[in-house]
């Protein structure tokens, strides 16, 4: 396991991280980038386009079918990745997306392509940790964080295997189903969470179904992070050029409603 001194130093500030997602080739990804770290995101996850994205709603569907029909590569990511990390030396950067484009090439190759253009983390969304050395290994050879994703659904029996890889920090998927698409109860996402951290030390940053700044603060006072993807994703095929204006503005929305979130009491164990 490791842990990248980004995300370590993103999830140890004294308020929950705000995650953002934006699908790379996606309009104007430089822009749209900057965009969500002027207003304010903690951490950035980078979408590798997919002609199968079986984990995405509609909004980020739409993303991936604009971004390959733009021509967009597995090089063009890795070079976004690689211009971003040169303008924001210290802001987290974490490539989503599915096996096939990461591994096509071998392991090997992707974790040193990701480790050049400067990515911190991947999170692998058709990984189970069954399959974690198909990539694992590679990535924390090199540094990078294997994120891994939990469900409602993820029993205390199957978490610690869910664990053992999983670095930088747990993503936890808050609805059963596909991205965008639904929202959970902020009671049974306390309970869960809760759940996880008797486990574990890693921070648990919580997604799916956050639209809103008054949803991520309800999130925020249970969980160490809030990831919104789906809402800025449907920015950007809504508003084209002037879709970087408009990400600042709901990202700065969304952070000061994170970063000022009241943190639930919470005294919990490692099991």
């Amino acid at each position: 396991m490791t842990t990248s001194n980004r995300l370590s130093s993103a999830f140890a500030k004294n308020h929950p991280a705000l995650v953002c997602f934006v699908t790379a080739g996606d309009g104007d990804t430089a822009a749209n980038l900057d965009a969500l770290v002027e207003g304010g995101a903690d951490v950035i996850e980078l979408g590798m386009p997919f002609t199968d994205p079986m984990a995405d709603g509609p909004a980020i569907q739409k993303a991936n079918i604009r971004s390959l029909g733009a021509g967009t590569t597995t090089a063009d990511v890795l070079r976004i990745a690689t211009e971003f990390r040169a303008r924001h030396p210290d802001v987290p950067l974490v490539l989503m997306g599915y096996a096939n484009p990461m591994i096509r090439r071998g392991p090997e190759w992707f974790a040193s392509a990701a480790k050049d253009a400067g990515v911190d983390g991947v999170i692998c969304v058709d990984l189970a940790p069954e399959e974690d050395a198909d990539l694992g290994p590679a990535l924390r050879a090199r540094g990078l964080d294997l994120i891994y994703l939990s469900t409602p659904t993820t029993d205390d029996e199957r978490l610690p295997a869910v664990l053992r890889g999983c670095g930088g920090f747990l993503y936890y998927v808050s609805v059963a189903g596909i991205t965008g698409k639904q929202s959970a109860l902020v009671a049974d996402i306390a309970k869960n969470v809760s759940r996880i951290k008797r486990q574990t030390d890693l921070p648990v940053a919580v997604g799916f179904g956050v639209r809103t700044p008054d949803q991520a603060a309800a999130i925020a006072q249970v969980a160490d992070g809030v990831v919104v993807g789906s809402a800025l994703v449907e920015l950007v095929g809504d508003h084209g050029a002037d879709a970087p204006a408009r990400l600042r503005e709901l990202t700065a929305g969304l952070a000061k409603a994170v970063h000022s979130a009241a943190r639930a009491p919470r005294k919990e164990e490692k099991a």
